[in-house]
């Protein structure tokens, strides 16, 4: 089901227990930290695309959490969203993998370019991914279009999994939104098209003990052939994704 109007249309989600009408569960906090005046309009232009609201509320974030951007680069898109949602009692951890560091060096500018900005509660962190570790445990890792870059890059996906259980409290929400490529599974594949089969991350994330708890369609889009790269200019910016929401039991 596709959203027209998030504050009329039901976001078709899929529960354990039964659905959800994301537009009635977007708190006033995530609509605010959306509708912040001091968002780049680099950032609010593909709004449309990302839904960051609804995408936000199925987070489960709120304020004075500890939540983990993984993969935001240097510019941090859906950091500073989650900054303004965390707010003074929460902390959001601007998270590169080391080889994105390696291959990107500007991220490492990221968390100053924050902290200049105002954004107290940012901390920039540039580790291993499968050795991912914090000074105490965290509420969210959130995951958005990166997972699959793991893979061909050889990252020990098991251990990056079981990395990732151990950093969240008991109840944590590990949250991944992938470019879905139906079948794409092997290095090779997943590095060519950069998309990755969804039932492969259910099963190697549902391994490290994570329970599955929502998955969405929000981002689902018919139209992508999902044949080709998502860089690719007729698809860019608007290929079909998954949404898993899974969580660590308590």
């Amino acid at each position: 089901m596709r959203i027209f109007s998030l504050s009329v249309a039901v976001v078709a989600l899929t529960v354990a227990t039964a659905p959800v009408r994301a537009a009635d569960a977007i708190p006033d906090f995530v609509t605010a930290a959306v509708a912040d005046k001091d968002r780049p309009k680099d950032d609010t232009d593909r709004d449309a695309d990302r839904k960051p609201a609804a995408i936000m509320a199925l987070t489960g974030v709120k304020p004075g959490d500890r939540a983990v951007d993984v993969g935001p680069g240097k510019t941090g898109y859906y950091t500073r969203i989650m900054s303004r949602i965390v707010g003074a009692n929460g902390k959001v951890f601007m998270f590169n993998p080391t080889w994105v560091a390696e291959k990107f060096p500007a991220v490492k500018e990221g968390p100053a370019a924050f902290a200049a900005a105002g954004f107290s509660n940012v901390e920039g962190s540039i580790q291993p991914m499968d050795e991912i570790k914090f000074d105490k445990p965290v509420d969210l890792v959130f995951v958005s279009q990166l997972y699959h870059d793991q893979v061909w890059q050889k990252i020990d996906i098991a251990k990056m999994n079981k990395a990732i259980f151990d950093a969240l409290k008991p109840g944590g929400v590990y949250f991944i939104i992938d470019h879905s490529g139906p079948g794409v599974t092997t290095v090779e594949q997943i590095d060519k098209l950069h998309r990755i089969d969804a039932d492969l991350v259910k099963t190697q994330v549902l391994a490290a003990g994570f329970k599955l708890e929502a998955e969405s369609d929000l981002l689902r889009n018919p139209a992508d052939p999902k044949t080709v790269i998502v860089f690719d200019p007729s698809i860019r910016g608007k290929t079909d994704q998954f949404i898993y929401k899974f969580r660590k039991p308590k």
